[in-house]
């Protein structure tokens, strides 16, 4: 194998590899520099949409933890 041929391997092999640990790490690759160090990438954090929960979402929760709570102390007493 011709050494210019394995290099172009190994940069291919790397750019997927890079590729897929910015998958798992939560990051996507935004812009790949070229010439000489063809391996940098720069990396910036995939923004993640915030979900929010209504007041009547909160109020239920609040409840069923308030019940929980007095059944807990509800069997404390018992035994």
């Amino acid at each position: 194998m011709p050494t210019d041929e394995l290099l172009s391997y190994i940069d291919a092999e790397i750019a997927r590899l890079q590729k897929v640990k910015s998958l798992l790490s939560g990051t996507t690759i935004t812009k790949a520099t070229r010439g000489p160090n063809k391996a940098h990438v720069v990396q910036t954090p995939i923004k993640i949409k915030k979900r929010t929960i209504s007041a009547e979402g909160r109020l239920r929760i609040a409840a069923a933890q308030k019940a929980r709570w007095a059944r807990a102390k509800k069997a404390k007493k018992a035994a």
